[in-house]
């Protein structure tokens, strides 16, 4: 044997070698130890899952804080248990992998659901399999016997079963309201992952003609502004503050709508800006979410003239079959020839939302979908932190998940791709039908068929047999899960499904710390202890860790299109992993961004 030393450390001759004798000796596999050794505590994290789409990001080497926390418990005697997976994430798999039917000349749309899923099924599995060997190359201590993937049946049953209880208990609720919805991608989006952006664009202040018998000596019509005249063909009413003393008058009075010559009146509503426009707005129920609103409260009709593949629908006569970007233009050019524009500012600067994967600005549309109840939820995860029953570090962001948790709205979980979770709810196909034909009126008003018109029955399981009718056909919902419905899930759906020990989820839950970016702070983490906290009546983790974003050496955020991105496999590579630990966590603030260049490795 030679004995001596090399002048020149060469990782890669021994890293991989030593974490293969570490599986082979089990030193991090996990044990239920009842009770804890020396009265110690076991110590457990749950791994932040990363997408099963694509190699491994910087970002993903910052799980190096978790490898330090477990190895020091597990030096310092504890019963300790980090736990691996990945995250089938849903609608950013699809879209990942679409992208790779585009460089083939394929769309989805060339694929029957069956077929694409199972696809993007053997696309995941590759990427994941890579994934898991990147993981092991930055040497983290994990349990990889217990390793977990959001998409295992046992994780979907238990998804299903958070489901079924929040609707047994009333927290969910299918309902047609205003989605945020991309007509690209084919998906509705929660408010979350909507990106506002400023653009500029014109603001058209048009004529709304007074009916003959609203009209008077002096006013003959009413002026709007809109930053979208495309969508006049579907409103029902125009909106004025009750405050604002010019159109005291004209509350009630009615107006034409131009080109579609609808007759709509004039509504007092307190959620008019005076000062925006003219004061006066169009209100369109069907493509804006403060009109959806206003007509509600003043149950003004909801005409939809924007499809979903944002073409204009029937109701738009002439204009149908248009996207709705060339309708403005038309809309715009029939209004000036009728003489209906009065004046048209140009570089107004507005927020828009957008779509945070394909950047397209995103349309308001009516759609039928399944919400949570938040406010419940949010109510008791927010004692927890207020207590400080849950711990946060630093300390500056539970400030932050307050405002989060106090201010969330309803959650919409529904999205319409076929990869991820389906959602476990279904409609009798003979009810359906014989609904559609039920008249509902005075003389019916106690049928058993009005407590179920429109009905779905949520159940873990296909249903056997309707309770109603006793039918034995069902249709499921077509649409999937927002992946973060099932990921706040992660903490006990990944304990839950150690089944070849019962004791294992109450010997490691709650966990102890639950370490990830700060970035994703209301997306994940606040959801985790919402849902967590409704699905097993405990926190899901004792501590919150948190650190910040990865940047390159001049702080700008890292990207492929900058051209500053930095592959960590390629540092361990040529550093080896420790190096590239280090580089990341020596001299870096708690919930600090880390400059990062190759300099701080070498």
């Amino acid at each position: 044997m030679n004995n001596i030393m090399d002048s020149k450390y060469q990782p890669q001759l021994v890293e991989e070698k030593i974490y293969k004798e570490w599986e082979e000796k089990e030193l991090f596999k996990a044990k239920v130890n009842n009770p804890p050794a020396g009265g110690k505590k076991p110590f457990s994290i749950i791994l932040p899952p990363p997408n099963a789409n694509a190699n491994l990001h910087l970002g993903h080497a910052m799980y190096t804080y978790e490898d330090i926390m477990i190895r020091y418990k597990k030096l310092s005697g504890f019963e300790t248990f980090w736990l691996p997976g990945a995250d089938h994430a849903g609608f950013e798999t699809q879209f990942v992998y679409e992208k790779h039917l585009k460089k083939e000349g394929k769309s989805r749309f060339d694929f029957d659901r069956e077929t694409l899923y199972k696809n993007i099924m053997e696309f995941v599995i590759s990427n994941r399999s890579n994934m898991e060997n990147q993981l092991k190359r930055l040497g983290f201590a994990l349990d990889w016997s217990k390793k977990k993937f959001t998409i295992d049946e046992d994780i979907v049953q238990t998804v299903y079963k958070t489901f079924k209880k929040l609707s047994d208990e009333g927290l969910v609720y299918r309902e047609k309201r205003m989605v945020n919805y991309c007509t690209f991608c084919g998906t509705s989006f929660s408010d979350l992952e909507v990106v506002h952006k400023e653009k500029v664009a014109s603001l058209f202040y048009i004529k709304y003609l007074l009916a003959p018998a609203s009209q008077t000596a002096k006013i003959k019509f009413i002026t709007v502004a809109t930053t979208r005249p495309e969508t006049l063909l579907g409103d029902t009413g125009i909106a004025v503050n009750p405050k604002d003393k010019k159109y005291k008058d004209l509350i009630g009075k009615t107006v034409i709508v131009p080109i579609i010559n609808r007759q709509v009146k004039i509504v007092a509503d307190e959620s008019v800006d005076p000062k925006f426009g003219t004061g006066a707005v169009k209100v369109t129920p069907a493509h804006d979410f403060t009109d959806f609103e206003t007509g509600r409260r003043h149950k003004l009709e909801v005409i939809q003239i924007i499809d979903f593949d944002g073409k204009l629908n029937r109701n738009a006569d002439s204009y149908q079959g248009l996207y709705a970007i060339e309708t403005r233009k038309k809309i715009v050019e029939d209004l000036k020839n009728a003489g209906l524009i009065v004046k048209i500012k140009e570089d107004y600067v507005h927020s828009v939302g957008t779509c945070y994967k394909c950047s397209r600005v995103l349309e308001p549309l009516p759609k039928e979908q399944w919400f949570v109840k938040i406010r419940p939820l949010a109510d008791k995860a927010k004692k927890l932190v207020e207590s400080d029953e849950i711990k946060i570090v630093p300390k500056k962001f539970k400030k932050i998940l307050l405002w989060w948790l106090t201010n969330f709205r309803d959650w919409n979980i529904s999205r319409q791709i076929v990869w991820g979770i389906r959602i476990p709810a279904y409609k009798c196909q003979k009810l359906e039908t014989r609904n559609s034909k039920l008249e509902i009126n005075s003389n019916n008003k106690n049928s058993k068929f009005n407590k179920i018109k429109n009905k779905w029955f949520v159940s873990v399981e296909k249903p056997k047999k309707c309770q109603i009718c006793g039918n034995c056909k069902f249709e499921q919902d077509t649409d999937t899960f927002d992946t973060w419905f099932s990921s706040a899930q992660w903490p006990f759906a990944t304990l839950l499904a150690q089944d070849e020990n019962s004791d294992f989820f109450d010997y490691f839950y709650p966990t102890s710390v639950m370490e990830t970016g700060y970035d994703i702070l209301p997306w994940w983490v606040a959801r985790m202890i919402m849902v967590g906290v409704f699905a097993t009546g405990k926190k899901p983790f004792k501590t919150i860790f948190l650190h910040g974003m990865v940047r390159d050496k001049n702080g700008q955020k890292m990207s492929k299109s900058k051209g500053n991105v930095v592959n960590p496999l390629e540092m361990v590579d040529k550093y080896g992993a420790d190096a590239l630990r280090s580089a990341l966590i020596f001299g870096t603030k708690e919930g600090g961004d880390i400059s990062f260049s190759e300099e701080k490795v070498v």
